[in-house]
């Protein structure tokens, strides 16, 4: 009789191809059997997944976890704890906002110090290109980052350590040196001419509300900065991701350079899939980001872009605080969303439960596609022979209205409190080892590791090698 560790029986399988009932045979953390009624020993622990629907463990490739140094933002315990808890079982974190920023090689050792036995799930990290530091990237690629973070508007942050958007010859510069190592760049796109300038009038006239702020960001802003850079990833070769898109009309756009030949991907985030500009008005601050969220019109063309595949990932963004730096002006509040925890079901339940989107379309957007862009796969993104047993358990019947005390982030504020879902998640296996069970927790113990570009040519730091 074939021996597994654990069997997961029961349960409907979101395959690439489809989803099927199956039951999953793990051994030595790898999913070694997809079949019905597979065969196991008496001793062999098994979960029973009847009614459940199972599908591939999220890969967020955009979560700010602010270490080293800023912890007591949201740090890797807590983060990854969230995650676990909302069915992500791989997340890629943002050189920013720890201090120092991950854009040197000195820098990413400290950030590898600060996550070792602390995260809940597997995790890898992304270098960061900023003014001065061109001479730094091979050392981060050769250490082995998944790719590198630019902005093309200002981050904000005080001090000389920060985090600094590019000006026009850094970016086009850098586009050049990360094409030569074949990693990607990573494109927090706004024109910093537009939105400084709108921001500096909104000041001047002493519009301070959130619908102020969003019209100093307009789609403009971020059409305009699409567009130069693809200019420079035509010139250069260099390979390039647009996170955190907001509007179609860049969609558009991105999709244009697609069928020309270059290499480019864009994500969007459940908040602006979930929430309108109506909802950052009433909700205040725990809702502001940039780009901003946008109108009901503008959101339901996102949607119409998403159903049609013009999208390839969804990630969340996620860009906690404490609490006090989301409170009073909008303008001076902290831009960022806490929202990781609910990601998969939010999209579930906005894209499947409500709109039809496919199960496999959704999985793809979710796990698939970033493994492929961000050199997980084969081991990450899929439910397959040979890939790593990483998999959410879902209730796609088993609605419940969130409240701050189920959210696990260091702060437990979300602009997604009081909002009821149709489903939720049950459990979450990575590598085959359960990390959080709904009405359990997370797990005691740290099970993440640290997980290199598969292209790594090692570069002398621990970690474990596709």
């Amino acid at each position: 009789m074939t021996l597994y560790d654990g069997i997961i029986c029961g349960g409907t399988v979101v395959l690439s191809s489809g989803s099927e009932q199956l039951d999953i045979g793990i051994r030595d953390g790898k999913i070694a059997a997809l079949g019905e009624n597979l065969a196991y020993s008496e001793q062999t622990p098994v979960f029973n997944a009847e009614h459940l629907t199972i599908l591939p463990g999220m890969i967020d490739a955009h979560v700010h976890f602010n270490e080293p140094a800023l912890g007591h933002w949201e740090g890797f315990a807590s983060g990854s704890a969230s995650l676990a808890a909302g069915g992500c079982t791989t997340y890629l974190d943002m050189p920013l906002n720890g201090v120092p920023p991950t854009v040197r090689l000195s820098a990413l050792k400290l950030k590898l110090e600060a996550a070792a036995g602390k995260s809940h799930v597997d995790y890898a990290l992304w270098g960061g290109l900023v003014p001065g530091n061109i001479g730094q990237l091979e050392e981060l690629a050769q250490a082995g980052v998944i790719g590198f973070k630019a902005f093309m508007s200002c981050p904000g942050g005080e001090g000389e350590d920060i985090f600094r958007e590019v000006d026009d010859e850094t970016l086009l510069q850098g586009m050049k040196e990360i094409a030569r190592l074949g990693l990607v760049l990573a494109l927090h796109a706004e024109s910093e001419e537009i939105v400084s300038r709108l921001a500096a009038e909104a000041a001047h006239q002493g519009k301070r509300s959130a619908v102020d702020f969003i019209a100093t960001r307009p789609i403009a802003a971020e059409v305009e900065a699409v567009e130069r850079a693809l200019r420079y990833a035509e010139q250069t070769g260099c390979k390039l991701h647009f996170v955190h898109i907001s509007s179609a009309e860049a969609v558009k756009v991105i999709t244009e350079a697609k069928a020309n030949g270059l290499d480019v991907t864009v994500e969007t985030c459940p908040h602006y899939l979930a929430l309108t500009s109506e909802d950052v008005a009433r909700l205040g601050p725990v809702a502001k980001c940039a780009p901003p969220i946008r109108s009901a019109a503008d959101q339901a063309r996102l949607w119409e872009e998403l159903a049609a595949g013009r999208f390839d990932l969804i990630a969340s963004d996620h860009s906690p605080s404490p609490a006090a730096m989301k409170q009073g002006d909008f303008f001076e509040a902290w831009g960022g969303i806490s929202g990781a925890q609910s990601s998969l079901e939010l999209m579930l339940d906005e894209g499947y439960l409500r709109r039809g989107i496919p199960l496999t379309q959704l999985a793809a957007m979710l796990s698939l596609a970033p493994a492929k862009r961000f050199g997980l796969y084969p081991r990450k993104g899929e439910i397959a022979l040979g890939a790593d047993a990483d998999l959410a358990l879902v209730d796609l019947a088993g609605g419940y209205t969130l409240q701050a005390s189920d959210l696990l982030y260091r702060h437990p504020q979300s602009p997604y409190v009081g909002r009821t879902f149709g489903c939720s998640v049950k459990a979450t296996f990575l590598r085959g080892v359960k990390v959080y069970e709904r009405g359990g927790g997370v797990s005691h113990a740290a099970e993440g590791a640290w997980i290199r570009h598969r292209a790594s040519i090692g570069g002398g730091l621990d970690g474990e090698d596709e």
